[in-house]
């Protein structure tokens, strides 16, 4: 496979994911309906569809808006740097940000976004580079952190209850997580 097919294939992925993310926006925006409610609900039972839903709603366009390139852009590195593990790095990522959101946020909020997941990519990419120690992978880390080391400050309580900085930190150590699992 030369490179020029490798970066194609790379796209298709996170092409899809992005292309659902934004028609279940779409859908909210044309039928008024919220799904907001399909979002993890911490240590409820009701709350354990969240797990597999929650990334897919979005409040809004504005927050679909935000969590739109980040996600397509570490997907498709996922996919391109780390062919081989990139499907069950991205799964365990996105399961084991749900289920720690479920066991340790806040309670009587719905939690909902792409964001943890965002988080655990950046996360992924960036501790692959310290527990790996080659070339690649440190480069990669390092330009992941110039472009995305300003979310640092989004794992920290910041008072604003419409955002989850549960689901980014706890998406942050589920990439840690997952970088450590398939370190070899």
């Amino acid at each position: 496979m030369t490179i020029k097919q490798k970066f194609r294939e790379s796209l298709l992925l996170p092409f899809w994911l992005i292309a659902i993310l934004w028609a279940i926006q779409l859908f909210q925006s044309l039928t008024g309906m919220d799904f907001g409610t399909y979002g993890v609900f911490p240590r409820e039972s009701f709350g354990l569809r969240g797990i597999l839903f929650s990334p897919l709603i979005h409040s809004g366009w504005p927050h679909l808006l935000s969590n739109t390139p980040p996600l397509f852009m570490l997907s498709a590195i996922v996919l391109f740097f780390y062919r081989r593990i990139a499907i069950q790095s991205f799964v365990m990522i996105y399961l084991l940000t749900g289920v720690a959101v479920w066991l340790f946020a806040r309670d009587n909020a719905f939690h909902i976004g792409a964001s943890g997941v965002v988080y655990g990519l950046v996360a992924f990419v960036f501790w692959n580079g310290i527990f790996r120690r080659n070339l690649k992978s440190i480069v990669l880390a390092l330009i992941v952190v110039f472009y995305y080391g300003s979310m640092f400050m989004g794992i920290l309580p910041n008072g604003e209850a419409n955002i989850s900085w549960e689901s980014h930190l706890l998406g942050g150590l589920a990439g840690i997580f997952t970088s450590f699992w398939f370190k070899n």
